[in-house]
């Protein structure tokens, strides 16, 4: 018997093969780097894992020795990616309850505690009860002091989960004053181990159990608890915000406002078959029906009361430039609009930041909105950041050249 493809575009799966062969990547095609460790190269997707694997003994090998001799600080660095290859090697496994899965994760949440006896400040895990029992898990990043300040709810992206952000070598926020909690949400990381389905509004009550769980902390000031979401975690982050208005403030980067519109459809097909595992579904018809039409920030904008700043590459394939333009005007909170030139989706090591990553921009903007002057009422700005530019602080002020639902050429 032949066996049924799970989705109509599973027969592409050698076109995925030969892009990973060639260029080290079966998604987010326009960046030039590879997918996979320096000096590593799959020939097709089945040896991804392994890959990693590989990378991640590496490093936790060295992360152990230098532990051994006291050098919390190198060990921090070699537990950071050993953390980041266990995580890459069991997520592009979208199978439940796979044994491989199962072992790989379990090196992980060894890793992570690891690192968390090493690292220069206070790391925990957080599990916050979530229905019938199950829990949302978290990794909450502390100022070394402990002092009450401002808190940051990360939200991950499709192939992200809580381990992966920050790192603990170079933790940007604590760096600004904020503390960090990184959530695995319904469909991410260890939710997929206890079948919490990325579907319906999971994903809003979820985080607002995380926010509930924030506000009885001490350290957290709990008026001010702010959303960061990248790539699919900017939906998440924009979704949430308008079903709590508990949030201060929001940030919704690498854009994937509409995912109903393009990634389900036009970009690697990759994206699909790990959803459909993320919503545990196995009939793509009934996933479209009932999962993939309705994701979409469309009809939400309007309800965040809290200052919102988007943030999307010129000519990213997840967001067409008219659905993150469409997407501002919706707004009616204080609101800023970020359009880096020539930029597409995972927005790192940009020129248009001097060779920055956005994360460092987007917690100053945080700290400007939540702990600075704060923005008016009545604040309304789009900046087009250009690749030689002078940054978002520049007067760099912009008009959209095409209004809501119009092409962006």
């Amino acid at each position: 018997m032949i066996r049924k493809l799970r989705t109509e575009r599973d027969n592409q799966q050698w076109m995925l093969d030969l892009a990973l062969n060639m260029r080290g990547r079966v998604q987010n095609f326009e960046m030039d780097g590879s997918e996979l460790p320096p000096g590593k190269r799959a020939r097709n997707y089945r040896m991804f894992p392994k890959q990693w694997r590989e990378a991640a003994a590496r490093h936790e090998q060295l992360a152990k020795l230098a532990q051994a001799r006291g050098h919390n600080e190198t060990a921090t660095y070699h537990y950071d990616h050993a953390v980041e290859s266990y995580r890459m090697a069991q997520h592009p496994i979208y199978y439940d309850d796979h044994p491989v899965k199962i072992a790989t994760n379990e090196k992980l949440r060894e890793m992570v505690d690891r690192r968390c006896e090493v690292a220069s400040y206070p790391i925990e895990r957080v599990e916050v009860p979530f229905d019938n029992g199950k829990t949302i898990s978290c990794l909450l990043h502390l100022l070394p002091d402990r002092r009450k300040a401002p808190c940051i709810l990360y939200c991950p992206g499709m192939d992200q989960t809580k381990e992966a952000f920050p790192f603990a070598h170079d933790n940007f926020a604590l760096k600004r004053g904020f503390h960090m909690i990184s959530m695995d949400g319904p469909g991410q990381g260890s939710s997929n181990f206890q079948k919490i389905r990325a579907v319906g509004d999971n994903y809003e009550r979820a985080g607002a159990a995380v926010i509930s769980y924030l506000q009885t902390r001490p350290e957290i000031d709990a008026d001010r608890i702010a959303l960061y979401g990248f790539s699919m975690g900017s939906y998440w982050v924009l979704r949430l915000s308008s079903y709590d208005p508990r949030v201060a403030g929001v940030v919704a980067a690498t854009a994937c406002f509409n995912p109903n519109n393009t990634i389900f459809t036009q970009s690697s097909p990759r994206f699909k078959q790990m959803f459909m595992y993320m919503a545990g579904y196995e009939d793509e018809q009934k996933f479209d029906d009932e999962v993939a039409q309705h994701m979409t920030v469309r009809g939400h904008m309007e309800k965040i009361k809290c200052p919102t700043l988007l943030v999307t590459g010129e000519y990213d394939p997840l967001c067409p430039l008219e659905d993150a333009i469409e997407a501002y005007g919706e707004l009616k909170s204080p609101r800023e609009l970020w359009v880096m030139e020539n930029q597409f989706h995972p927005m790192r090591k940009m020129a248009n930041l001097g060779g920055m990553d956005s994360h460092e921009y987007i917690v100053d903007w945080l700290r400007d909105a939540l702990v600075g002057k704060g923005l008016a009422r009545d604040h309304s700005r789009i900046a087009y950041i250009k690749e030689g530019g002078a940054g978002p602080w520049n007067n760099c002020e912009w008009t959209p050249t095409v209004g809501p639902g119009q092409a962006y050429f």
